[in-house]
């Protein structure tokens, strides 16, 4: 079978891999989401002027001349509390003491901060001369009506919360998350702690897919494992599309004896197995059963991580209307070098990733390069994208793909 080209892999996947409807969800579930509509505001933030410091409001021509060794007295009226009304006039040679966010009672036109002051008997020391509008936070300064909000496309972020509520604002929205089928699949597949018998391994793919679904922001179902046997793995597949937007399998899409994935695929499913020009991850299975994207990840532990990384995270997140992967691509220095073999593939070695005094970034591998060895995967937190050919010599440049914190 020929190799098929990354990119012919990729956009395989992204054309089947269609928007999901809009719905509106509560503030608190959204974070992460994208909007579907625009939000503007029909409300002063804030909506009214208040102080930015602790201190006194005052009358700033009340203040002049003031200085530490000649203070102004004023004469103290009272005093406002975030949250009071702030109806306490201040008339010439008065002032009011007020707690930061407190709005500015009528008559004051200026804060002075407290450390610029001192207690005196029924009054207070000024001891700074300040100009109209000192430490006021003006009715309106950060939004006013009709300003823009979030614009329809808007990837929300905690801050875009926080603006929303600011506003009133309960619910939004965005396109839906996805709701992700895993399952696992093979009879050599056990779960929990106690001795194996010959044969058997524990699963983990399971675990790090269902994280990893979460991770893109999709909200992942466990199917559990599913045994080596056509007709189960049929049923399991057809509950998980007449329950989810997508399935994420792993194991059973090589092309061995045993791999009953491939044929129930073939059976229910629209679906394309490519040997994708890459290493690891070779084999993919992608397609559509009943509409719903499949994507069949292959069996070793980082295969089907990195064929997450390089398919279904991009896939699903298209699905919730992102336009991209949500990994960030940079340059980097490769500190030891990165070895490897002409073989028409392109690799993804396992590096960590740090960033250098030089203002670079720079990687190191994270150990073996097995696509059994989870360890170094773990140990990882970027792919180095290192081209067909002999590699990357040491302190040679490399593409980078960030996974997770800089090491």
């Amino acid at each position: 079978m020929a190799l098929t080209p990354l990119g012919d892999a990729r956009a395989r996947v992204l054309h089947d891999c269609h928007r999901l409807e809009s719905a509106r969800v509560p503030l608190d579930d959204a974070v992460g989401c994208v909007t579907t509509e625009a939000v503007v505001a029909d409300e002063l933030v804030p909506p009214f002027a208040n102080t930015a410091m602790d201190g006194v409001a005052v009358r700033a021509a009340d203040t002049a001349g003031a200085t530490a060794d000649a203070p102004v007295r004023l004469r103290l009226v009272g005093t406002i509390a975030a949250g009071d009304p702030g109806d306490i006039e201040v008339g010439p040679g008065t002032a009011v003491r007020i707690m930061t966010g407190a709005p500015m009672p009528p008559g004051a036109d200026a804060v002075v901060m407290v450390e610029r002051t001192a207690p005196a008997e029924g009054a207070v020391d000024v001891m700074v001369e300040v100009a109209v509008g000192n430490h006021v936070r003006a009715a309106g300064d950060d939004l006013r009506p009709g300003d823009p909000v979030v614009a329809a496309g808007t990837e929300l972020t905690p801050a875009h919360l926080g603006v929303l509520a600011g506003l009133g604002h309960l619910d939004v929205a965005v396109v839906r998350r996805a709701r992700v089928a895993v399952l696992s699949t093979g009879d050599e597949l056990v779960e929990g702690p106690g001795p194996l018998l010959p044969g058997q391994i524990r699963d983990s793919n399971r675990r790090t897919l269902t994280a990893l679904v979460r991770e893109t922001g999709a909200e992942a179902v466990d199917l559990g494992i599913v045994a080596d046997h056509p007709d189960r793995i049929a049923a399991a597949l057809r509950e998980a599309v007449a329950t989810c937007d997508a399935v994420v399998t792993s194991g059973g899409v090589s092309m061995g004896e045993f791999d009953h994935v491939k044929v129930v695929l073939d059976t229910i499913g629209e679906m394309e197995w490519m040997q994708v020009a890459i290493k690891p991850a070779k084999p993919l299975a992608f397609g559509t059963v009943e509409g719903v994207p499949v994507f069949g990840l292959p069996g070793n532990p980082v295969s089907s991580m990195v064929s997450f990384e390089l398919f279904a995270r991009p896939g699903l997140r298209r699905m919730m209307g992102h336009e991209s992967s949500g990994r960030m691509v940079v340059d980097a220095v490769a500190d030891e070098g990165l070895h490897r073999q002409i073989d028409g593939k392109t690799h993804f070695a396992r590096v960590v990733a740090a960033w250098g005094d030089d203002g670079r970034f720079h990687v190191r591998s994270a150990g073996g390069q097995g696509s059994h060895q989870l360890s170094a995967m773990a140990a990882a937190n970027a792919l180095a994208v290192v081209p067909d050919g002999h590699g990357v010599p040491p302190g040679g440049a490399v593409e980078v793909i960030l996974l997770g914190p800089l090491g």
